[in-house]
């Protein structure tokens, strides 16, 4: 028979005992049940040996230790995400039991494999429906990017044909510098806020409409629309981000036709007024069904962060991404006015930013599903390589043929489309979901630069060779090089040389 000394031990022990069953499975999350057994249930109801000993005294040490851990289990349910491991190293009853067992060396798991890890869906229908919202809103934000050289080549013959090239592609370069250059502000404010709030004549007149309210609102658009995705993606990522990319690509194909066929007939102010009716339609669409699934980073703010800077990989990624929208913008500004002057006709001229943006669909699509499975860094290198040799190889001795016209722009099309879509794979494939929208921002806001003075640098060229396209061609293939050599070299830094790693 137990002396009275244990039977009151034992009474201790069951009174602690059973409320801390009850409060690790009292309408807690997975995520508090998981971690109570190892973390606040251990610390607060561990009993050493000295403990097991005492006679009634020791009731209300349990006692308080008892109410110590109910008090923070109350503030687990509250937030599920806090870190459970300091709250109970720093609790009174961990304090106590750790002086009153000089011997006991029980520590928490601090490893980053102990916290419990994120999982994403990769699939269901609230994820493919956050896809379709991002197909809708890159349709009318890349869409209307990838009809600037419709734009450039009517304005340049129409109102504003007494500027120069130079002049005019000031109002397009503006307007994608504000398009990825507010991504400072709006990536960080969409990782805290999420997305619902972001997506809802003369010269000067272009600039504060099409340079300065359209370049703010693109960006208001895409940034969300990329960022949301990697709430939902992990594994396919690519795939998924790709899948919405094409939406930029189906809209570079659809808005350029209407405008070629609306131009003659309404005229250019109808013609605009029903671009942005199709758009207002599509950003519904967009708004309605975009949206977050991970909660705002703990400790997070709207503020940029440019420490990131730090991380050598995001750099160098950065500064690639830089050269290749200081690229990009130049062939699909002037692809259309070069067919022009070499003597095509103004309806094949027009259509032919059409094929380009039919090869991109393509491009955005299928490396982006290439990428999930050979590597992220891997796919981009190689379509720069793509981008490199198609400009430089092609473009540049193509002239006025219409075939070499049309092998180069599916070729460019195909290849330039992942400067879209695998870019934010590339930035996401360095953080964690919760930054994305402050990674992928800071990064854009550097590449606005290029993408300022890309096509401005390309009209200064062709006025400097009196028409002639060769040096902006040139530029153009110098600015791939220039991104090749950076993601390279990010790649090599984490990977080394090696071919079949991926990466």
């Amino acid at each position: 028979m137990d002396s009275p000394s244990n039977q009151k031990v034992d009474r201790s022990s069951a009174l602690i005992t059973q409320p801390s069953n009850t409060i690790a499975n009292e309408g807690l999350s997975p995520l508090v049940q998981n971690q109570l057994p190892t973390t606040a249930k251990t610390y607060c109801y561990r009993r050493t040996s000295k403990e097991a000993h005492n006679e009634t005294s020791n009731l209300s040490l349990e006692k308080t230790k008892f109410d110590d851990c109910q008090s923070r289990t109350t503030s687990l349910r509250a937030d599920p995400r806090r870190d459970l491991e300091s709250a109970a190293d720093n609790s009174p009853a961990t304090i106590s039991a750790e002086k009153s067992s000089p011997r006991s060396n029980t520590k928490l798991d601090t490893s980053p494999e102990a916290q419990p890890a994120i999982t994403y869906p990769d699939g269901g229908l609230q994820a493919w429906l956050v896809v379709l919202g991002s197909f809708s809103g890159m349709m009318a934000a890349f869409g209307m990017m990838n009809t600037v050289g419709t734009f450039q080549a009517y304005l340049i013959t129409h109102q504003l044909k007494d500027q120069s090239p130079s002049a005019v592609g000031w109002i397009f370069s503006l307007y994608t510098f504000l398009a990825f250059g507010c991504g400072l502000q709006i990536g960080p404010v969409f990782d805290r806020k999420g997305p619902r709030w972001l997506v809802f004549g003369e010269y000067w007149h272009f600039i504060l409409t099409f340079s300065i309210l359209g370049g703010v609102g693109t960006s208001l658009i895409f940034t969300p629309a990329v960022g949301a995705i990697a709430h939902f993606f992990s594994r396919y990522r690519g795939g998924a981000t790709g899948l919405a990319a094409t939406g930029g690509s189906f809209g570079g194909i659809i808005f350029p036709l209407a405008l070629q066929s609306l131009f003659p007939r309404l005229g250019f102010a109808w013609s605009v007024r029903l671009l942005a009716l199709l758009f207002l339609i599509l950003l519904i669409v967009a708004n309605l069904l975009i949206r977050t699934r991970l909660p705002p980073k703990v400790g997070g703010n709207v503020w940029p962060d440019f420490r990131i800077f730090g991380n050598v990989t995001f750099a160098l990624t950065t500064a690639g991404v830089f050269f290749l929208e200081w690229g990009l913008f130049v062939p699909l500004t002037y692809v259309s006015s070069y067919a022009l002057a070499d003597g095509v006709s103004p309806t094949f001229s027009y259509q032919l930013l059409a094929v380009l943006n039919a090869g991109s669909v393509l491009g955005r699509g299928i490396p982006g599903y290439l990428a999930d499975r050979l590597g992220r860094f891997n796919t981009m290198i190689a379509t720069i390589a793509l981008c490199l040799i198609s400009a430089l190889g092609i473009w540049l001795n193509v002239g006025g043929s219409v075939a070499g016209l049309c092998v180069f722009a599916v070729l460019f099309g195909f290849a330039s489309g992942s400067n879209i879509s695998l870019t934010p794979v590339c930035v996401g494939q360095l953080c964690e979901p919760e930054v994305f929208g402050r990674w992928y921002g800071t990064c854009y806001t550097v590449v606005s630069i290029g993408c300022l003075t890309g096509v401005p640098i390309a009209g200064e060229i062709l006025s400097a060779d009196n028409g002639d396209y060769w040096g902006l061609i040139v530029f153009t293939g110098m600015s791939y090089a220039g991104g090749l050599v950076c993601f390279t070299a990010a790649r090599v830094m984490n990977v080394g040389w090696s071919l079949k790693a991926i990466y």
